[in-house]
């Protein structure tokens, strides 16, 4: 299973507008020239997210975008799975319709790992990147 630049982007633009104080809108310009992402990029992965209302967005001369819900109520998970779709990491692992699904060996396997991303991504909030990505500056290091 890859992550692919949608789900990578996406992630991304989401942690600025984390960092940002709470309730400020920003643009999709403003975003792109402060992380080096494509803004036109942007504006298409914004689509699916303010359709799951991950994404908050006004238009006007003041308006621009900001998380749609708290950002400790926004998984990665739901971010990744908006724009990737579902992180299975073959195709088997949720559709019945494979014909050696009776006798796979592997697909216990699969579910499995299916089941562990899922709850990995699950687990971590854009507050808890947030706060990660706060928190690297002032680390010290020591040899």
């Amino acid at each position: 299973m890859r992550i692919s630049t949608k789900g990578r982007y996406s992630l991304e633009a989401l942690l600025y507008m984390a960092l940002l104080p709470e309730g400020e809108y920003t643009s999709t310009r403003a975003i792109a020239e402060n992380t080096g992402l494509s803004d036109g990029y942007l504006e298409q992965l914004f689509i699916p997210l303010r359709k799951a209302g991950i994404v908050q967005g006004i238009r006007g001369p003041q308006g621009g975008y900001l998380p749609g819900r708290a950002p400790q109520k926004i998984t990665v998970g739901e971010i990744l799975r908006t724009v990737e779709g579902a992180l299975e990491p073959v195709d088997c692992v949720k559709s019945k319709l494979c014909p050696m699904a009776k006798d796979c060996m592997s697909q216990h396997t699969w579910a499995e790992l299916y089941k562990e991303i899922n709850d990995c991504v699950d687990a971590v909030t854009l507050a808890d990147l947030a706060k990660a990505y706060e928190t690297l500056d002032q680390v010290e290091y020591a040899i």
